[in-house]
């Protein structure tokens, strides 16, 4: 049996009233697994714990199967949890370990034949007789998720079960609790902050950030459709390049977006989006381009839909099967604010004389979807602090060498190539892009372009 779960409007706080978990609302079908998704501390694994039963619900409702679950202890949930460190107990060997909840379960019952058949299932079956300080780091994971197995919950939730080990490691445990999830066809909620795991592993994808959800959907949805700039570049290796830009849209002549020293011609006819984009005339906005989106062409090279740029190179990085060429464009970098942190900096709030009931509306439904303001910023001011908003003022000194504080190389545009081309630091590149992958979001970080699926309706 497998459970469908649902979180209407929880909230969660600890102290000082600050909320670690805002009004989340999300409902996990039977079967599926979903990926929790974010950086460190933006409270995914209070989302865990709370439909686990070890966290109490501040506010709002869990329905476990359509029933209120919120009171429900964590025995009478019939869900199992994989937590990061292993929890093993030291003084038991594996096959106790993996026992131990059936015997709490059912204390008459013989917990051996289940033990047994889940070690087959994992290939453990030689580790049954070690102590956990006898046991590899995966070894002792296997353990863990054996003994999570091997009660036959209705879900499964993992708590970031793969961050302590190592790479090939990970890799490896990652296909296989992929397998073993579908093959018993267990609701899974599974938490992590690495997008690799995330975009590998879920049905669904949900991206939080503050405590609040950013967008849910099909891993390939959040790649190519991220709802707001933050999405957008929490996923995806490497991030996606953010530029700002100008829209330039004459009644009299083609709409561009000017990147500084070069500009982007939007082709006529103008597609539906980039029709919506006049709108924005006048406007500065932020450019978004997967590393896929621009090639090493030229001019003569251009297929429809793309357009010539060009681009001098700063450092090559070498992959093996691929190379990322940072290029700079003349652009200027638009760098997402405290994109690592947990939670975004707050903007003051303005203060309106008159609030319509339907403006009030729309401010509270934009501002449960951001968290709170996501704004653009410009290079690194001294002391490391950075300036909101946007700046008419150029970039850093003149030879400085400046590293963003995304981590990023020197460099505006990344672009992802084949080893065949033979570039050297220095080389004037020229470059198309492919417009059929261009993000737009406007200064607090909404998609603008493609337009949103859902427009806000001044009518509800």
């Amino acid at each position: 049996m497998t459970r469908a779960i649902s979180l209407h409007d929880v909230s969660k706080a600890y102290t000082r009233g600050v909320r670690v978990v805002d009004r989340l609302s999300l409902d996990i079908a039977p079967g599926e697994f979903l990926v929790l998704l974010g950086p460190s501390g933006c409270g995914k694994s209070t989302v865990l714990r709370m439909i686990a039963g070890l966290e109490d619900i501040d506010e709002g409702v869990l329905l476990l199967d359509g029933g209120h679950g919120n009171d429900l202890p964590p025995s009478e949930r019939d869900i199992a949890m994989v937590f990061q460190n292993f929890a093993l107990y030291p003084s038991m060997t594996g096959r106790d370990n993996i026992g131990f909840p059936l015997r709490i379960e059912a204390p008459g019952a013989d917990p051996r034949p289940r033990v047994d058949a889940t070690a087959r299932m994992l290939g453990i079956e030689d580790l049954l007789d070690r102590f956990p300080g006898q046991l590899s780091g995966g070894e002792r994971q296997r353990v863990a998720m054996g003994r999570a197995i091997a009660r036959h919950p209705s879900a499964f939730l993992m708590d970031e079960p793969l961050s302590n080990l190592d790479a090939k490691l990970r890799n490896h445990l990652r296909a296989e609790i992929s397998k073993l999830t579908r093959e018993l066809g267990v609701t899974t909620v599974y938490v992590t902050h690495d997008q690799a795991e995330a975009m590998s592993l879920g049905d669904r994808v949900a991206v939080l950030r503050g405590g609040v959800l950013q967008q849910v959907d099909t891993p390939r949805s959040v790649y190519a459709l991220p709802r707001n700039v933050f999405v957008a570049a929490f996923i995806g290796t490497p991030r996606i390049n953010l530029l700002r830009g100008l829209v330039r849209a004459p009644l009299d002549g083609a709409m561009t977006l000017s990147l500084g020293k070069q500009f982007l011609r939007l082709p006529e006819p103008l597609c539906l989006d980039h029709q919506l984009l006049r709108v924005q005339q006048g406007r500065e906005v932020i450019v978004g381009l997967r590393s896929e989106a621009v090639r090493i062409a030229s001019r003569a090279e251009a297929r429809p839909g793309e357009v010539p740029i060009t681009g001098l190179v700063e450092h090559v990085e070498f992959q093996g099967h691929e190379v990322l060429v940072h290029f700079n464009t003349g652009s200027r970098p638009a760098v997402v604010p405290d994109l690592e942190a947990p939670r975004p900096a707050v903007r003051p709030v303005r203060r309106r004389r008159r609030e319509g009931r339907v403006l009030d509306r729309l401010r509270g439904r934009a501002g449960a979807l951001r968290a709170g303001p996501v704004l653009a910023a410009d290079d690194p001011e001294p002391h490391g602090s950075v300036s909101r908003g946007f700046s008419s003022q150029g970039s850093a000194p003149q030879g400085a060498a400046v590293t963003s504080p995304d981590g990023r190389l020197p460099g505006d545009l990344v672009v992802r190539t084949t080893p065949d081309f033979d570039l050297r630091h220095g080389m004037h590149v020229p470059l198309l892009v492919d417009l059929a992958h261009l993000f737009v979001f406007d200064q607090h970080g909404d998609r603008i372009c493609p337009a949103p699926d859902r427009l806000p309706d001044l009518e509800e």
